[in-house]
């Protein structure tokens, strides 16, 4: 995998050769990322499910101000600081090593992170398959939708397998379906807020800020 364009274009990413993630290909990457460049200029940026951080660190390339990977599997989540790394973006950068379906989505000393701009939220396609209101990764998508979490005009891009139906909360309105042809990339905005909508982001069952967050703390930032 290499970055396609910007100040990195051409560096080569350390990618995961297993199958705990789902390396999104160079024709689908440019494509999406041609669409969304003007949206990426000084913007701060989630990447969610991570893996070793292609989508993030080409978001980085493009003109984005910094970004946040979120990402539980061990393999992976060194090869995305070896990326990092390899780069010298450290500052610009936090790598979180966390359950992304049970986080608060607040790491700690990076304040400067938030709220997010654009959020790449990239779950194993089973998890996508399997979402309908009361799962995990559904109330996950009620705390991004938070103001302290997402901007107002934040832009969510949701990848999955092609066709696949789920149940999106309704804070999300989708904006756009790219269709490629073995995926789908749901473009999603903030939804005016529904009142019973705003009072399950508040369930006693939530977890508090920075709950399950596996390797925080100091060692959640790129040294």
């Amino acid at each position: 995998m290499q970055i396609v364009a910007g100040r990195f274009r051409h560096r080569k990413l350390q990618s995961n050769p297993g199958q705990t993630t789902r390396p999104i290909t160079q024709r689908v990457k440019v494509s999406l990322f041609d669409r969304l460049q003007p949206l990426l200029q000084e913007a701060r940026v989630a990447d969610i499910f991570s893996g070793t951080g292609t989508i993030g660190l080409e978001a980085l390339s493009r003109g984005a101000k910094s970004v946040v990977f979120i990402e539980n599997d061990r393999e992976a989540f060194d090869l995305l600081r070896q990326n990092v790394k390899s780069l010298g973006v450290e500052d610009e950068t936090v790598c979180w090593k966390t359950d992304a379906s049970k986080s608060s989505f607040r790491p700690q000393k990076a304040e400067g992170f938030l709220p997010f701009d654009v959020i790449f939220f990239d779950p194993p396609y089973l998890h996508v398959e399997r979402m309908q209101a009361g799962t995990m990764i559904y109330k996950s998508l009620l705390r991004l939708a938070k103001p302290d979490i997402s901007a107002p005009d934040v832009l969510l891009v949701l990848r999955c397998g092609r066709g696949t139906e789920f149940d999106m909360p309704p804070v999300w309105k989708r904006d756009e379906l790219l269709e490629y042809s073995s995926m789908d990339v749901h473009l999603y905005r903030h939804a005016p807020p529904l009142p019973e909508v705003a009072a399950a982001g508040e369930m006693e069952n939530e977890p508090p800020a920075n709950a399950g967050d596996g390797e925080l703390h100091d060692d959640s930032l790129v040294e």
